[in-house]
């Protein structure tokens, strides 16, 4: 019986009748989480899948998740093959890890889903906050993605532990007084009223409290002769610590014998009981000796181990346990474990530096790295260099530690690990090897900090030290990238000149990376880049990811969108297929910006929309920042002047707070084209000229915002003011000999040209876009040119320029350039129908169900749909469900069919 926790109950009914969803329900130790948690499994209809977190296993990656799963992993293999790799390696069942710890989430999802299959499955996942990081990231991820299947999660955590980033919580407060009554009248019912009220008060509508306390009681205390003393009444000292020493206490007085057994189960916790009774018996001692404590209801001992009545409990055990017991269990337990668990156990008995016992943690670490687990791979690390006996390994082991706390996330552990390895190294001379490995984890600290000019410096000095080739050159390309991406700075063009006399001669990849760097020198100093040439990288696929995203970004310079397009969806796939989640919102970013500039503005929406909520998923801010810039322009061009404003506001948080350039440029440029569709020309204007001066002066893509800034001006009656920006903008289109810039060139030269030449250019700048389709581009050409054909009355060729804009613009989803079309469209004569974006299918499609659509029009099965999206296949098939009536289609067959799909 669960006693004011009436409104708890409704929530978690709710969420098992429902069948699907997540729910942290948080709150201090002994607030009766687990009761809730019993009680969810109680009810539940369903298949129940347990783990609780244990505090010993928290540096074992995917331990938790391992006994979660445990009960299904025979359905492994119906999962995709990359999944199910994944999943097996990270659970240490004889595969290895291809990708990273997300993709193992996603398996996880796969998973439960696949369980679900046969009937509603729901997760109790108890004391969240030991979880191992590895487990803790793979089950929130697959919860996130929990939407139409019927699949439950609960965790129950500590305040202040796993982030829930988003995902509903349920906060246990203290029970009230009538509440903490019930439960003491039911467990202590000889207690006299007195000594109820005294205990009600001491235990603060702590449940765990209101049944222990009691027991803390003499004889004397049960009759009533409490003190102020006894209970401590009034003490500043939390209930729980109370309810900790009571436990003490009474482990305490349990024979040696029996405190073994306990202290072997509180260090390592087995799922069966084989280590354990091995471990004891190396101690003298058996598991009949757990008796006296199965007795007292501390502990239950089974066929599937020892649970504990309550993790306070077991910390209670290491509390009453002397030094030299607590190392006697642990030698104990390292010879009766196997190679990763005995590692951990050796290190916890070694209290001088033993290289040995150092090598043995470094393996530990390398297994845990082809298992995807990171935090694991930084503890391991971490302990070999307290054990180093070599200072030299030490400084490369706290390298390695600090290294891996970063690729977890764990920055400000990271930091300490770094500090740990530059003290220890001013003693001592470091090889260019080490050097560079830490001024390189030194460089992505600064850079997490919202400090990248520092990071670029230290890149700088990793590189001068680095005596690997590649190494030097991925430094150097890096620190182009982020000192061009930081916020405007008076230091930024030497720090890039520095960049580039670091460049090492040589063909082939050295002269790619210097030509790299010289276009951000040129940038940052305002000269024209689009005529560099790029030497052959030769074989593609070999180059590093960040060097190929850095050639894909650069084709901006020169506005080969085409190049930008093929590399950024080269570096999606190999993601994809890799497994490597962590580098999906970097490509996905750069893709959505491809997509836009060729004005699949649908396509567009629908990869930054994915990109922006698997960056938010996997804790990357300037990636997330990058997205929601994107997204927002794409908005302000649909018209959707809240979503745009939203979206922005959130760029320029990111970007402000981290001190990054692109997100910011795009939140800007997002408020740009917004005024300009909204016919706010002389903001458009004010804009354009205040970035010039402000933090994203020096980014490139300003020029593709010139042409909007020389019609705006026009527009005015003010053409004097696009001088400048028409000189450049001309030098560049040229420059480039694109033909989809030389187009967009000669639209805006028609608005500055006397009419008798105005219409040769808007029929050569058709020309053009013919050469290269870009359609939100063409369709502004044909509704420039349709006015001035109505202005001067030539209304029939008018007409079939003004359809045709606004027909693009629809299908666009550009609701106030197709507003504009349809209103110069009326002017000239021609009656038409309110229209909306129903009018074209795909614009009713949320940018989840185009995605979906367009995946399905391929062939690919809803499971492999659902391993691109990162959703399940059930997800997948209810945005099919709920796409086709808007498409006006029954079947997958039919969606071929319809224009603009595939």
């Amino acid at each position: 019986m669960l006693y004011g926790r009436q409104e708890e109950q409704s929530v978690i009914d709710e969420l098992l009748e429902g069948r699907c969803g997540t729910l942290i329900v948080r709150g201090e130790a002994g607030i009766g989480k687990s009761a809730l948690l019993e009680y969810a499994a109680a009810g539940a209809r369903a298949r129940v899948l347990r783990v609780a977190g244990v505090e010993s296993e928290a540096d074992l990656p995917f331990a938790a998740l391992h006994l979660l799963l445990r009960p299904g992993l025979e359905h492994v293999e119906a999962l995709p093959p990359q999944q199910a790799e994944a999943l097996r390696g990270a659970l240490g069942l004889g595969g290895t890890i291809q990708g990273d710890r997300f993709l193992v989430g996603l398996a996880t999802l796969s998973l439960l889903v696949e369980l679900s299959s046969a009937g509603p499955v729901v997760c109790l996942v108890d004391d969240a906050q030991w979880l191992d990081g590895e487990s803790a990231d793979a089950l929130l991820f697959a919860a996130r993605r929990l939407h139409d299947e019927p699949v439950a999660v609960l965790f129950a955590v500590r305040d202040g532990d796993l982030p829930s980033r988003g995902l509903p919580e349920l906060r246990l407060r203290e029970l009230d007084a009538e509440a903490a009554q019930k439960v003491l009248a039911e467990r202590a019912v000889d207690l006299p009223p007195a000594v109820r009220d005294q205990i009600v008060t001491e235990a603060r509508g702590n449940p765990l409290a209101l049944t222990e306390l009691p027991r803390m009681l003499t004889p004397e205390q049960r009759k009533g002769a409490l003190a102020p003393h006894s209970l401590s009444l009034g003490s500043v000292q939390p209930v729980t610590d109370r309810v900790l020493s009571g436990f003490r206490d009474r482990i305490t007085a349990f024979p040696a014998a029996t405190r073994s057994c306990l202290l072997l189960a509180a260090l390592d916790h087995h799922d069966g009981l084989d280590v354990l009774a091995r471990a004891a018996g190396l101690l003298g001692v058996s598991l009949v000796d757990f008796a006296e404590a199965e007795r007292a209801g501390l502990v239950r001992v089974g066929p599937g181990g020892v649970a504990f009545h309550h993790p306070l409990v077991r910390t209670a055990v290491l509390l009453a346990c002397d030094i030299g017991a607590r190392m006697a269990a642990h030698q104990a337990l390292a010879e009766a474990s196997d190679d990763d668990r005995r590692a951990w156990h050796l290190a916890a008995v070694t209290l001088q530096p033993d290289e040995e016992v150092a090598r043995e943690l470094e393996s530990l670490a390398l297994r845990a790295r082809r298992r995807g687990g990171q935090t694991a791979v930084s503890a391991a690390y971490a302990r070999a260099a307290e054990l180093s006996a070599d200072p030299g390994q030490a400084v490369r082991r706290w390298i390695a530690a600090a290294e891996a706390a970063t690729e977890a996330g764990l920055w400000q552990r990271a930091g300490e690990l770094v500090d740990r390895a530059r003290h220890q190294a001013e003693a001592m001379t470091l090889r260019g090897s080490v050097l560079a490995e830490l001024a390189y984890v030194r460089a992505k600290l600064e850079i997490e900090a919202d400090r990248p000019l520092q990071g670029v410096r230290l890149l700088h000095e990793g590189a001068e030290a680095a005596d690997d080739l590649p190494v030097r050159l991925t430094l150097l390309s890096m620190a182009g990238y982020y000192n061009w991406a930081g916020a405007h700075h008076p230091d930024q063009l030497t720090l890039a000149r520095r960049t580039e006399e670091l460049c090492p001669a040589g063909e082939g990849l050295p002269a790619l990376v210097r030509t790299v760097v010289n276009a951000f020198t040129l940038i940052l100093k305002g000269d024209d880049v689009s005529t560099l040439a790029y030497p052959e990288p030769g074989e593609l696929e070999r180059l590093p990811p960040d060097m190929r995203f850095l050639l894909a970004f650069q084709a901006t310079v020169r506005a080969d969108v085409k190049t930008m397009l093929d590399g950024a969806t080269t570096l999606v796939e190999e993601s994809r297929a890799e497994g490597r989640l962590g580098r999906l919102p970097q490509a996905m970013s750069l893709l959505a910006v491809a997509q836009l500039l060729d004005g699949r503005h649908q396509s567009a929406r629908a990869t930054v929309t994915a990109g922006l909520a698997l960056a938010s998923d996997v804790g990357q801010p300037m990636w997330r920042g990058y997205a929601a810039g994107v997204h927002a322009w794409l908005s302000a061009v649909a018209g959707a002047e809240e979503e745009c404003e939203t979206l922005a506001e959130q760029a320029i948080r990111d970007a402000d707070h981290r001190r990054w350039m692109p997100a910011a440029f795009w939140a800007e440029y997002a408020r740009v084209i917004l005024d300009f569709g909204l016919g706010r020309y002389e903001a458009v204007l004010d804009r354009v000229e205040q970035a010039m001066s402000g933090p994203t002066q020096h980014s490139f893509l300003w020029r593709y915002a010139w042409p909007d800034y020389i019609e705006a001006a026009v527009r005015v009656g003010d053409p004097q003011r696009a001088g400048d920006r028409l000189s450049r903008y001309t030098e560049w289109a040229e420059a480039t000999g694109r033909p989809s810039m030389l187009a967009v060139l000669h639209r805006v030269r028609a608005l500055l040209t006397p009419d008798s030449a105005a219409g040769e250019l808007h029929e050569r700048a058709l020309a053009l876009h013919a050469e290269a389709r870009q359609p939100f581009d063409e369709a502004r050409t044909r509704l420039v040119y349709g006015e001035w054909l109505r202005r001067h009355r030539r209304r029939a060729e008018a007409r079939a320029q003004l359809q045709s804009a606004m027909d693009a613009f629809e299908q666009l989803g550009a609701a106030p350039w197709s507003a504009r079309a349809a209103a110069e469209l009326r002017a000239t004569g021609v009656s038409l129908p309110d229209r909306s974006r129903a009018d074209d299918p795909l614009a009713m499609l949320t940018p989840q169900e185009l995605q979906v659509v367009r995946l399905a029009v391929t062939g690919a099965s809803n499971r492999e749909i659902g391993a691109q999206l990162f959703l399940s296949p059930r997800t997948v098939a209810s945005h099919l469900y709920k796409a086709f009536p808007k498409l006006g289609v029954s079947s997958r067959a039919e969606l071929i069919r319809l224009p603009g799909v595939g």
